[in-house]
């Protein structure tokens, strides 16, 4: 029995328990068709069968609470829907004084609560809602962010979790909509880069209106100062939210003060003198302190009837400090027991069971999958055996120095080599390298403690291993000379790195074959490494507080602030190069719509319609080589860094040239995917690609996709 059956018989137990007179079959027909995962929706089915009782439904998904009253005061009736006793609970502290179960050794009870446990149990209101700009982003991935944040709110036995998601059809006036019904005592919002403009226009219209805000997300994190000299009674999430909500949900009942809540900027009063106000921040909760990293599930059925992906999270935070990245608030790495994933993971078979027609894909959004230290490779494999066990299939990241580290001996990458078979084997359908260049110059630049053959040799194991792939690359930055830039076009364009699948090679024989002449050209596919680059032509963003920008501060270049992005303008030191980085955005702009549904459609596909869309998008990699390819003509031919306007005019006539193939190229390409789609895949496609190809002219649309995935 499915583990959400199990529970719906114990809830239908616990209403019979209540209820006068039974159930009818259709009665329960209709509590079994509300997902287990929606604890609002089942929530208010459960209170129209028990008129005159107040009901709640409280904890996390994997142990939903139902207290409803009995009819005679003070006492409820409490019913653990895991099937658990209530005494394997771990109780909030304010239970202690507040609660007291007549059978604790039992799964349902009547309790004898006080009017403060029932004010506990009902308060605070909280809405958590995440922010989206669908025009560039046509597609949804599920909301982990404020998911995770529901669960850890809801740990708490504490209040009523709603969650509204900008991806999913909700507008931002919704959202403030929503907040004027709803009255929440707590609001959350999440927003990531491009998302300045409605975070900010949401908080005008609703700061007066909520006692209590948090934001969070990558975006808040790097506008901080700017976001608390605007509204000073925001609080910042700054590291996990998990803790901070927790926090902030004991300082609503007075718990704690303000500067006991974990993990925030705000504006207090400032430490000793006179009376001022200042920006202050109270300290991080670490990575490896988190109980877990799991999301609740009330918007996945929303998410994949949307066409949305499924995301989750094994580890959070990262293993190296890349100068380009500046999020210090996503932690230092951690990874969760893999033992923990069976629970979650037969939610996720329920969830998928109602929709057929998506791909049992999981994205596990994970920055580094595999980690360090001596259990790196045996966890991993222990996460991969519970994933496929479970009937999914998965994608994730990590650094390319889990394939190919000069610091280790050939026993340490059998053993690398071993385990990404063996991860294959177990379902690992894609993993995202972000290798960011193939010269050894800009690597140390970026900081990625990586080397262009590192690199290399990281990419031919790969493929050899028959390990599907994508890699990210940074093609322009700020700092980088013309000889570079020839040398990023010449890596890009290498034909020597992507091999052909060798199941019938041993683990020792690939991991030698790969450092030999003769074997590469054996074995090369001939297909040039773009083909495996997620986006090309991409610019390095110079995001507010990463070490890479003080680099460019330092070298004079530094412009204005973007807040929208999170990030700071900045002119090349090679005028030459920022002309063709410039006209490289507009061609990423204007076709990132269409990229972007074709690799979100890749994502729930299988067999040979993910096969006809992979191959669309390398039709739209070829163009961008192209385009880079013309760029290095251009420049090389343009001796005078000075001469930017005669170059600017060239480079628009190749954008303008290399557009027009791609249209004609796309007009015979998108059909033939089309007829390979099902029906709603396909209607967006079409959609997507009529609007790209009527699309004129060039313009920025800022629509970066900082986390690469």
């Amino acid at each position: 029995m499915p583990p959400t059956a199990a529970s719906l018989n114990l809830l239908l137990d616990a209403i019979g328990r209540l209820r006068l007179t039974p159930l009818t079959a259709a009665q329960q027909q209709t509590i079994r068709e509300v997902p287990y995962s929606q604890p609002n929706r089942l929530r208010d089915v459960v209170a129209g069968l028990l008129p005159g009782h107040d009901v709640v439904l409280a904890g996390t998904l994997e142990r939903r609470l139902l207290a409803a009253t009995t009819g005679r005061p003070g006492t409820w009736l409490l019913a653990d829907l895991s099937g658990q006793p209530h005494e394997t609970r771990a109780w909030p502290g304010w239970a202690a004084q507040h609660l007291r179960l007549h059978t604790p050794g039992g799964w349902v009870s009547r309790a004898d609560l006080t009017g403060a446990a029932v004010a506990r149990l009902t308060r605070p209101r909280i809405l958590l809602a995440a922010l989206y700009r669908p025009e560039c982003f046509p597609l949804p991935r599920f909301p982990l962010a404020i998911s995770d944040l529901a669960r850890a709110a809801r740990s708490t036995l504490s209040g009523h979790v709603n969650l509204m998601d900008m991806q999913l059809g909700a507008t931002l006036d919704d959202i403030i909509g929503a907040v004027r019904a709803q009255r929440p005592d707590i609001l959350g919002v999440s927003a990531t880069f491009g998302q300045h403009d409605l975070m900010t226009r949401l908080l005008d219209a609703v700061q007066d209106d909520v006692p209590l805000i948090l934001a969070g997300g990558s975006l808040t994190v790097r506008n901080e100062a700017l976001l608390l000299e605007r509204y000073p009674q925001l609080l910042i999430a700054r590291g996990a939210g998990e803790p901070t909500i927790r926090d902030v949900i004991a300082h609503w009942h007075g718990d704690l003060e303000r500067d006991q809540i974990h993990g925030i900027g705000y504006v207090g009063a400032a430490r000793g003198g006179a009376f001022t106000l200042a920006r202050r921040r109270t300290a991080v909760v670490p990575n490896r302190d988190a109980d877990d990293f799991f999301p609740e599930l009330d918007l996945m059925q929303d998410t994949f009837a949307h066409q949305g992906v499924a995301q989750l999270e094994t580890t959070r935070g990262c293993t190296s400090k890349c100068s380009f990245c500046p999020r210090g608030h996503k932690g230092t790495w951690a990874g969760g027991a893999p033992e923990q994933l069976q629970w979650m993971l037969a939610a996720l078979d329920e969830e998928f069971n109602r929709h057929p027609g998506i791909s049992r894909t999981l994205y596990l959004v994970d920055e580094e999958a595999i980690g360090r230290g001596d259990d790196a490779v045996p966890r991993a494999l222990a996460v991969a055996a519970e994933i496929t066990k479970a009937g999914f299939r998965w994608e994730t990241s990590c650094r390319i120095d889990q394939v190919a580290h000069p610091g280790y001996d050939t026993g340490w990458h059998v053993e690398r080599a071993h385990m990404w078979r063996t991860l294959v084997r177990d379902g690992l359908r894609r993993c995202l390298f972000g290798v960011e260049s193939g010269v050894t110059s800009i690597l140390e630049r970026f900081n990625k403690d990586t080397t262009a053959e590192q690199n290399a040799l990281g990419i031919r194991t790969l493929s050899a291993l028959g390990t599907p792939t994508r890699f990210t690359y940074i093609t322009f930055d700020q700092l980088m000379t013309v000889e570079e830039l020839r040398a990023t076009h010449a890596f890009l364009g290498r034909t020597d790195l992507l091999l052909r699948p060798l199941p019938h090679l041993s683990a020792e024989q690939i991991v030698d074959g790969v450092r030999d002449p003769g074997f590469i050209a054996e074995h090369s596919t001939g297909r040039p490494f773009y083909t495996g680059v997620s986006y090309m032509l991409v610019s390095m963003e110079c995001l507010i507080g990463a070490a890479y920008t003080r680099q460019v501060q330092a070298a004079g270049l530094a412009g204005q602030v973007r807040p929208s992005m999170g990030r700071v303008d900045a002119a090349f030191a090679d005028s030459r190069i920022g002309v063709c980085s410039e006209r490289a955005q507009l061609w990423v702009d204007r076709n990132f719509a269409i990229d972007y549904t074709l690799k979100s459609l890749e994502k729930v596909l299988d067999g040979e319609p993910r096969r006809q869309v992979r191959a669309a998008r390398v039709v739209i990699k070829d163009a961008a080589f192209t385009i880079l390819t013309g760029m290095i003509n251009l420049v090389d031919g343009c001796v005078d860094p000075s001469q930017g306007a005669p170059l600017t005019a060239l480079l628009d006539a190749l954008l303008d040239a290399e557009f027009d193939r791609l249209r004609d190229r796309m007009a015979t390409t998108v059909p033939a995917v089309v007829a390979a789609l099902p029906g709603q895949a396909a209607d967006r496609l079409v959609y997507e690609h009529q609007r790209w190809a009527a699309s004129t002219g060039w313009e920025l649309i800022n629509a970066a996709d900082p986390c690469g995935t």
